[in-house]
């Protein structure tokens, strides 16, 4: 007997878009905002209470959880992985309430496979690509490194 599953397709359900958003399917994305002129690749999710701002470029394979808000003219490179749940229990928290948020800057890029823990990022930051981010970044500067470290 082979076994049974329920299949949920990729969607876009619940999202308010600005003007001229463009998305490539496939992506999951939810109870988000996605502001003008932005862009999202195929296979992205964006889950509920996510604010993009204005003209950011969100490149394909990226995850971007609740709690995440991203400020205007960012880049999120490909594979980007945004944390909410610090597993401070040892497992995944079921409990929303001891999720954290992350807030980035306007003209923030951060580079492919990159993983941004919730942390605070300045304005006029470039996070390397392959970077942890684990600690608020308060001065505009170049990142990178596990933990990121401003180099320049």
């Amino acid at each position: 007997m082979l076994p049974t599953f329920n299949l949920i397709e990729s969607s876009v359900r619940d999202v308010h878009f600005g003007k001229n958003v463009r998305v490539v399917g496939p992506v999951n994305i939810y109870g988000c905002y996605i502001g003008q002129d932005s862009f999202v690749g195929p296979f992205t999710e964006i889950q509920k209470d996510v604010i993009i701002g204005e003209r950011c470029k969100i490149q394909s394979h990226s995850f971007i959880c609740s709690l995440v808000r991203i400020g205007n003219d960012c880049f999120i490179g490909h594979g980007v992985m945004f944390i909410n749940d610090l597993f401070s229990e040892g497992k995944p928290s079921g409990d929303q309430n001891k999720w954290q948020p992350t807030r980035i800057g306007n003209d923030v890029s951060i580079g492919s496979n990159a993983t941004i823990l919730p942390v605070q990022i300045c304005d006029q930051v470039v996070i390397g690509a392959g970077a942890v981010v684990t600690k608020d970044i308060t001065e505009p500067g170049v990142y990178a490194g596990n933990p990121a470290r401003k180099i320049r």
